[in-house]
């Protein structure tokens, strides 16, 4: 609800439908997506030198990342369930106060993987912030500096 409006609209959800595929032929398809988080630069030393109290933020972000893109079809409404093959998920110290999520994801199916590594990107990014945001809050319990920008499609291939 906004206001008293209700954004939910019956008749636009019965018109919503997943696309059919059907007649598509399966193919090798392969998506790379990438993402960052701006973290204090303190935190970011934390995290290289292993110190989160929490565990290893980078292991976890992997390992949900890899979950996520799995997942993909049960949280997006319209996604279909896809095979996937392979899911590669690197997480480097981009700067001295941001660290990036690049998740590449390949099937061999009749749609593209896209969704899949957005959503990777996505998750492995806020699974570093779950991981740091002690360090992260400010005196009110707020995170000033703390964001998650530029999650993108980097690359899409899509065998001939």
């Amino acid at each position: 609800m906004f206001g008293n409006k209700l954004l939910f609209n019956k008749k636009e959800a019965k018109k919503m439908t997943m696309i059919d595929i059907s007649k598509k032929r399966c193919v090798i398809r392969e998506a790379t997506a990438k993402g960052n988080i701006i973290l204090k630069s303190n935190t970011v030393k934390l995290i290289k030198n292993k110190q989160i109290i929490k565990g290893d933020p980078i292991y976890a972000a992997k390992i949900a990342a890899i979950l996520a893109a799995k997942k993909t079809s049960e949280i997006i409404p319209l996604c279909h369930p896809l095979p996937l093959e392979n899911i590669i998920i690197e997480i480097s110290i981009a700067t001295e106060n941001s660290i990036q999520v690049s998740s590449t994801v390949k099937t061999t199916a009749q749609t593209g993987v896209e969704m899949e590594a957005l959503t990777a990107t996505s998750i492995g990014l806020l699974t570093i912030w779950d991981m740091v945001k002690q360090y992260e809050k400010n005196i009110e319990g707020q995170y000033p500096n703390t964001k998650i920008e530029k999650i993108i499609v980097v690359r899409k291939y899509k065998q001939a």
